[in-house]
């Protein structure tokens, strides 16, 4: 049995030990390949001749106890899998390794230079963020979408709504709510929706999303009474559910394509609400909110998210938050920073807030009700939906 779980997409797979694949969870993009390691692992192999991983990354393999910050016996031994296969496993700012002569020779690396544990992309993003104390969250858009929410203790969803994973930060953890289709929605609007607005990018040297954004910023709050389901890839958090659809609800002759548009990322916004709320439910202290991913870009997705939220967003000094924050890790172990803390308080500054704007926050919070009570409306439809679709493929 080989299960990977990532956090652009649910990847788990169920493998027979004959290699047959007996079934993929969602379809973002499944591995197909059992093992017990990933690509950043064999790079840190090529790299420093030994194989190990760090705590963040590791937690994403249901393979570790993520209270105690080590491989759970009790899980290995159920899966029959010999602890001794495992790598080990450091904290996120503790050095690993280190460049080995072979390496060297390949890369033009000084050999014996420091290999630092590192972090999974969204604990790397965190750090890069500055979400190192708790009151701080964050807004990620990317392809998926994900609040990531720091905590000094291990706090469960009772519920499995969310993740509760080690964070980079040592002796830390992090709550993190994923949906499956964030950035992706507004894409797959752009690719085949947006000929129009694309040519016209072409014209003015500008993105095509600059093109949408200004159509969805001629729209009311509320686009009209349309409200977009941002799950055309199944959906994680707060539904664990592969047949979980895409839906445009309250869909009318007076609404454009700018509706469309302006809905989706509504849409969007209200899907992170959701996994806002369930950290809130869980005791989780949120005072600030900060951006990041391509989608906090747009000002006005930035404002939309405020005022659904009802948080003060900000942005950061750092565009990539993943690579800056791998980095302030790599700096720590190396002695550069004293700790993760210090390195964040160090480099990272606010460039920009926004506060929700309080009448359309107020149309929001309604439209956002409605919102939840959609898919608990739809679930069954959507069930019968995709197993009518399997069936049709099954007799192609």
């Amino acid at each position: 049995m080989g299960i990977d779980v990532g956090t652009t997409g649910t990847k788990a797979i169920l493998i027979e030990e004959t290699g047959k694949v007996i079934s993929s969870l969602l379809e973002e993009y499944p591995l197909y390949t059992p093992g017990l390691t990933g690509r950043s692992k064999i790079r840190r192999l090529k790299l420093t001749g030994s194989i190990a991983t760090e705590v963040s990354d590791a937690s994403g393999t249901l393979f570790l106890n993520v209270r105690k910050r080590r491989w759970s016996s009790e899980v290995l031994e159920k899966l029959n899998i010999d602890e001794d296969l495992m790598p080990e496993c450091y904290e996120s700012t503790v050095v690993s390794g280190e460049i080995s002569r072979d390496a060297s020779r390949q890369t033009g690396l000084r050999a014996g230079t420091p290999v630092v544990g590192g972090g999974g992309d969204q604990a790397a993003q965190a750090v890069g963020s500055g979400i190192i104390k708790e009151g701080r969250i964050s807004f990620t858009v990317g392809t998926s979408g994900v609040v990531f929410a720091f905590s000094d203790k291990v706090k469960v969803d009772p519920l499995g709504r969310v993740h509760t994973f080690c964070h980079a930060v040592p002796g830390k953890w992090h709550i993190m709510g994923v949906m499956l289709s964030a950035g992706g929605s507004l894409r797959w609007f752009r690719d085949n929706l947006g000929a129009e607005e694309i040519r016209e990018a072409r014209k003015k040297g500008v993105d095509p999303y600059e093109i949408l954004t200004e159509e969805a910023a001629s729209v009311e709050a509320g686009s009209e009474g349309l409200i977009f389901l941002p799950y055309l890839t199944g959906e994680r958090t707060p539904y664990p559910d592969p047949d979980a659809r895409g839906v445009f609800f309250g869909l009318t002759l007076r609404h454009k394509k700018a509706h469309l548009v302006r809905s989706i990322m509504e849409g969007v916004s209200y899907g992170l609400r959701d996994s806002l709320e369930i950290i809130r439910e869980m005791g989780v202290p949120v005072e600030e909110a900060r951006a990041s991913g391509g989608g906090a870009r747009s000002s006005l997705w930035r404002q939309i998210q405020s005022d659904i939220s009802g948080l003060e967003l900000v942005t950061v000094n750092v565009t990539e938050g993943a690579a800056f924050g791998a980095a302030l890790l790599a700096g720590v172990g190396t002695k550069v920073y004293n700790n993760v803390e210090e390195a964040c308080e160090g480099t990272i500054r606010i460039t920009s807030r926004v506060f929700p704007q309080k009448e359309k926050a107020k149309k929001y919070e309604e439209y956002y009700k409605i919102y939840r009570s959609l898919y608990s409306l739809l679930k069954d439809s959507f069930s019968r939906v995709s197993r009518i679709v399997e069936d049709s493929f099954e007799m192609q």
